[in-house]
């Protein structure tokens, strides 16, 4: 790749800066977790999945809107699923206070003050929705955050509910990753978790529960969600969908920084 073409902030030197960011540009900021995902994924799937959604925004999208990659937050807010092991999670206050501190120095080391948040992980969301509120007000950033899996609108026609390392999770990693992908080990989910569980616990919008992935009624060794429909065809598709919707959030962000 000519070093023209970069849209990987790391890859820059730093007196490519001024040269190449400035005020309108937009900051692509890859947020993953490190947490179970089943017997047939690894820990670092939504990691994964957040680093190349944000790879193909900017490779796709990065010239329309002057978009810049930068390096991943690896880890979240994943208690939900620290009954297994291998499950990284900081707690609240110091997820907050990390992410603060580096939206606080993108600020004062960038020009840009565009801010593109990719959440790789759905129990990262509540914080998100209101630590965005302090990034606008704070550091003057205009901010979004993109959900990719819920952007791609794939969800909606699973035939069972796709929470974790389900149809959607496990396409992707077959385009991302698929070398990662224990296909073999899926035949070892085979008992389907209670549908009414699932709505009353984690998709009711009236209430809030600290669900975990490791309750039978929800789960079946930590996946809600049919990995046996998973295909790299089907993943593919979810990736075309996503960067459709992506496109109009993008266009949004530019409007309301306007």
């Amino acid at each position: 790749m000519s070093k023209d073409n970069i849209r990987a902030l790391g890859e820059l030197t730093a007196a490519d800066i001024p040269k190449r960011l400035k005020k309108s540009s937009v900051l692509c900021l890859p947020l993953g977790a490190i947490e179970q995902h089943g017997p047939h994924l690894p820990l670092n799937t939504d990691l994964v999945i957040a680093e190349n959604v944000a790879r193909l925004m900017a490779e796709r999208l990065g010239d329309e809107f002057d978009l810049w990659r930068l390096p991943a937050f690896p880890v979240g807010l994943s208690r939900e699923h620290a009954w297994a092991p291998g499950t990284l999670s900081l707690n609240v206050q110091s997820f907050a206070a990390l992410l603060r501190d580096l939206v606080s120095d993108l600020a004062r080391s960038l020009p840009a003050r565009n801010l593109v948040i990719v959440n790789g992980h759905g129990g990262n969301r509540g914080i998100l929705d209101a630590l965005i509120y302090e990034m606008q007000a704070e550091f003057a950033f205009n901010v979004c955050v993109i959900h990719p899996l819920v952007l791609s609108g794939m969800e909606e026609g699973c035939a069972f509910p796709d929470i974790h390392g389900g149809k959607v999770e496990t396409s992707l990693m077959l385009v991302f990753a698929p070398d990662l992908v224990r296909m073999q080990n899926i035949a070892a989910l085979t008992r389907r978790p209670d549908k009414k569980a699932i709505e009353s616990l984690i998709l009711d919008r009236g209430a809030s529960w600290p669900w975990s992935s490791g309750e039978p009624a929800i789960a079946d060794q930590g996946v809600t969600g049919d990995a046996s429909e998973a295909s790299a065809e089907f993943g593919q598709r979810t990736i075309e969908s996503l960067l459709g919707n992506v496109r109009t959030v993008l266009e949004r962000l530019r409007e309301r920084g306007s």
